[in-house]
């Protein structure tokens, strides 16, 4: 398998929603793989489909939580419910968000605290996850680009102002731009 470039902000398979899986082969079970080795590459704790490229309903999770249970999975046509996000400002500290198509900048996003994901893995087995803190967060995020959202599409008027400027800045906004983890440094 292999580790693919992953597409930054503004190219349209970022800002299209994504088309449901419906042939569940060999290709998929090798895009997957690709995925979980493009995600550790990077790193990143969740990559959805369009963020490699390809304009279909999954995305690959992975995640440490505090009580040291890793959380490692794909989700195939999830569906996910939300509670609502709480009222107020993002916290700078404790509800900042990165994004890997968005590489090298992290701003705070209020996300709701839970979320329930359903969605079926590479046999096609239904499985629902109840989450909370950042898991919750993940999956929302991750939910979001299978939607056409990227996460800076969400932030509040300051930190949409300073993303709009460094999206200027690095030359993104359009199409057939990428970055290929542990090749790439964007961080500069």
């Amino acid at each position: 398998m292999a580790v693919r470039s992953i597409v930054i902000f503004g190219d349209p398979v970022l800002h299209t929603p994504a088309k449901p899986v419906e042939t569940f082969d060999q290709e998929l079970r090798d895009l997957v793989q690709d995925m979980f080795e493009t995600m550790d590459a990077a790193p990143g704790v969740g990559l959805a489909g369009p963020q490699v490229g390809i304009p279909l309903r999954l995305f690959t999770y992975g995640y440490l939580d505090d009580d040291n249970r890793q959380w490692r999975g794909v989700a195939i046509n999830p569906e996910l419910w939300i509670t609502p996000v709480p009222a107020g400002e993002a916290d700078e500290d404790e509800d900042v968000e990165g994004c890997l198509s968005y590489p090298g900048e992290r701003f705070p996003l209020l996300r709701s605290p839970r979320a329930i994901l359903r969605a079926v893995d590479l046999d096609q087995n239904p499985f629902e996850i109840h989450a909370d803190g950042w898991l919750a967060r993940i999956f929302q995020h991750e939910y979001d680009h299978l939607d056409g959202t990227v996460y800076v599409d969400r932030l509040e008027h300051f930190y949409a102002k300073i993303a709009t400027k460094v999206t200027r800045k690095r030359g993104w906004g359009g199409p057939g731009l990428d970055w290929m983890p542990g090749v790439d440094n964007l961080d500069e």
